[in-house]
């Protein structure tokens, strides 16, 4: 947690930011895996944490705009809970940490809700992404839980995301954090990428490293000999000769902020020339999107020059062919990188997303394109000093894909099939660094993870 000025300076902005009405943000409860009380491990809600900071479960913050002032809601413990769980602080203790006054229990809530409702005042929310929140939060304000989408206030999304996507001094210094509990995760991943390792030995590694800082996973890995499924999460494959494994992981700290680094390692620690050959083309694409990032460019426009760069690198190998613009501002390397260039990251490893991406990805002068694969980057608009966001352009050779575009005869003045079949078995490679946007430029966060062929062949050839 953060010093209780933070908290206060946050909600003072929203306070400015907005006009009339109520502001709920509920805290997440308690998910239940299997049975009531054998519960997932408890994740706050990141818009509570950003402005409430607490990591107590069942507690609700409101900010009244009118009154401009913020009030915690929750019902203390009874004996039971303190027999099961050990002595826990009061809500009124809770709330002087996050510097408020004012508190009350669920049942003031519900009062003061009922009201509001009664007398048509605003009350402002972000549409939960759980269940439990969805279905109080519609009894709360007498609502059916399916219209709670249309209800969301746009006005309070808008001023989260002014704020939540300029990082401050003190969240960058989780976010470096974050990374260098990532560098361990990946040093020790690339090491163990020997023939005869299954995947699940790896991901349990990877996850106990996270846990020893006193952390977690910024969510759950993609480890896989599989590459081209950009998201596996099976860990059954068993490590060959021959073969490449892809790592997406990442870090939380303690105070919830996150990493999100991906690295491509050849099994038993040499690329084959084929290999070498592709991982140079994202590795540029990657490079040359951080080298020449500014403030005040589109990141969509990062995003095509990006899969321009991996059209001309295929294209010397015999794999694509015809004018590369044209070739991309149709779609045709989507073949190959079906997925977007990046995404803001943060108290979210895919920052802000459950709010929509549209809404803090997009904006009214940048819209979200629906072609196939452009259609999936997350963050398009300008980019700003404060952004932290992901780079991570990839190479895929998706058999199913393949066989379908070959089929419908898809861009066949732009692709070389024939050469295609021949990378049928390849798999994929992604590589991906986070950075903060400053008036310099792109800035690599936390101590660099090899990324090189000499460098990841160097780290491989280490003995653990």
């Amino acid at each position: 947690m953060f010093d209780k000025k933070t908290y206060t300076s946050r909600r003072d902005q929203l306070h400015k930011d907005m006009e009339k009405g109520l502001v709920v943000f509920p805290a997440n409860s308690e998910a239940p895996a299997n049975y009531k009380s054998n519960t997932y491990p408890f994740r706050q809600d990141s818009n509570f944490l950003y402005f409430f900071g607490l990591k107590t479960s069942d507690i609700v913050g409101v900010m009244d705009l009118d009154s401009e002032t913020d009030w915690l809601y929750a019902d203390n413990l009874t004996m039971d809970d303190i027999i099961w769980m050990g002595h826990q602080p009061s809500i009124e203790q809770q709330a002087e940490q996050v510097g408020i006054t004012r508190t009350g229990s669920m049942d003031d809530l519900k009062e003061l809700l009922h009201k509001a409702v009664l007398s048509n005042r605003k009350i402002h929310f972000v549409n939960p992404y759980r269940k439990y929140t969805a279905e109080r939060l519609a009894a709360w304000l007498s609502a059916p839980m399916a219209k709670l989408a249309e209800m969301q206030s746009v006005e309070l999304i808008k001023a989260i995301v002014k704020q939540r996507s300029v990082k401050s001094k003190e969240e960058i210094h989780e976010i470096e954090n974050a990374m260098i509990i990532a560098h361990q995760m990946h040093g020790a991943a690339m090491r163990m990428a020997k023939s005869g390792i299954f995947e699940y030995q790896i991901a349990g590694a990877l996850q106990g490293i996270a846990a020893s800082h006193y952390g977690c996973q910024s969510f759950l890995p993609i480890v896989s000999v599989h590459g081209e499924t950009l998201h596996n999460h099976h860990y059954e494959g068993l490590l060959r000769e021959g073969r490449m494994l892809v790592v997406d992981a990442g870090a939380e700290t303690y105070n919830h902020y996150c990493s999100d680094i991906t690295r491509t390692t050849p099994v038993d620690g040499k690329f084959s020339k084929k290999q070498k050959e592709i991982y140079e083309i994202v590795l540029k694409a990657n490079m040359t999107t951080i080298e020449t990032a500014k403030a005040g460019v589109p990141y969509r426009d990062y995003h095509i020059n990006a899969c321009k760069i991996i059209f001309d690198g295929l294209k010397e190998l015999g794999l694509t062919k015809g004018d590369t613009e044209d070739a991309v501002m149709q779609g045709a390397h989507a073949l190959f990188m079906p997925h977007g260039l990046g995404h803001f990251m943060g108290l979210d490893v895919h920052d802000m997303e459950n709010m929509g991406e549209n809404l803090f990805g997009y904006d009214d002068e940048i819209k979200r394109s629906s072609q196939f694969g452009l259609a999936y980057l997350r963050l398009g608009r300008r980019l700003e000093n404060g952004f932290v966001f992901t780079v991570e352009p990839g190479i895929y050779f998706i058999p199913a894909l393949i066989d379908m575009w070959k089929k419908e005869d898809k861009f066949t003045q732009f692709i070389n099939y024939d050469k295609v079949e021949q990378y049928r078995d390849f798999g994929g490679i992604r590589i991906e660094d986070d950075v903060l946007m400053t008036k310099d430029g792109a800035q690599l966060l936390g101590p660099r993870i090899p990324k090189t062929v000499e460098e990841v062949e160097a780290w491989c050839a280490v003995e653990k």
